[in-house]
């Protein structure tokens, strides 16, 4: 399995740091939905779900966590504590997020609006998607 991180532009000076993005020039999508998790309690693991269609990007724009990657073939761990990096989720891809710093804001960049008939929520079905494909 291919991790894809994205390094984003930094513009910075004695001010401080910004990071722009652009949809179909930083990020490979159409963003339709922005949205941030914040004040995980210790402990607790999110996702636990892959996406039929669906792309996201993952910026921990505070703090820390991992995400743990999962084609149904091979598992991946990926840490995420820097505020201008990004990490592409493709459809048909199970993620669990977990270990969060308490100050983590982790914010998704999402290529389509909400949907709940997108989402895979039992691992099992998850399998047999992957094994169809």
């Amino acid at each position: 399995m291919q991790v894809v991180k994205y390094a984003f532009q930094q513009h910075g000076d004695a001010r401080g740091q910004l990071v722009a993005l652009e949809e179909l020039r930083d990020i490979p999508f159409e963003i339709k939905r922005v949205y941030y998790v914040y004040d995980t309690s210790v402990g607790v693991r999110r996702g636990f779900h892959s996406h039929r269609t669906l792309q996201q990007i993952l910026i921990c724009i505070h703090g820390s966590c991992k995400v743990l990657l999962d084609n149904g073939k091979e598992k991946k761990i990926v840490s995420l504590e820097k505020p201008y990096e990004g990490l592409y989720v493709p459809q048909n891809m199970w993620r669990e997020m977990y270990d969060f710093t308490p100050d983590a804001v982790l914010m998704v960049l999402a290529s389509e609006y909400y949907a709940e008939g997108d989402y895979i929520r039992d691992y099992e079905e998850f399998l047999k998607t992957c094994a169809g494909e």
